[in-house]
């Protein structure tokens, strides 16, 4: 069974500096593309960061460019996202995901967010 349980959010001032992790099992992690999203309430998902399986190619939201960066441990089976200088707009729900394309199909894995609130 695929679990993807992320941690680390909670109540962060503007400015400060959170590092989330996302703790993966039930599938060959060091082998798979991993991505950081994120949701407000009410709102639809965003894209936040993408890292490839080996970690050599790492891609961001715009508004993550600079202030944000995502890692990852394979011997750990864990994906990270340090963020720093957090605004009051980056407050979310932020999951980890994979995507498993085949010719035929998409499927999406993803699993147990947690919320960083940014807040003064």
């Amino acid at each position: 069974e695929v679990q993807l349980q992320a941690s680390g959010g909670g109540f962060v001032q503007p400015g400060r500096s959170v590092r989330l992790s996302c703790a993966a099992s039930g599938f060959a992690f060091s082998e798979t593309h991993m991505n950081w999203v994120r949701q407000v309430p009410g709102k639809g998902i965003e894209f936040v960061a993408e890292i490839s399986k080996e970690g050599k190619i790492r891609n961001y939201v715009g508004s993550a460019k600079g202030r944000f960066t995502v890692s990852r441990d394979n011997a750990k089976n864990t994906l990270y996202l340090q963020m720093h200088s957090l605004k009051p707009e980056d407050a979310a729900v932020y999951t980890c995901n994979f995507l498993i394309t085949t010719t035929t199909s998409t499927t999406y894995y993803g699993g147990q967010g947690t919320l960083v609130t940014v807040s003064s």
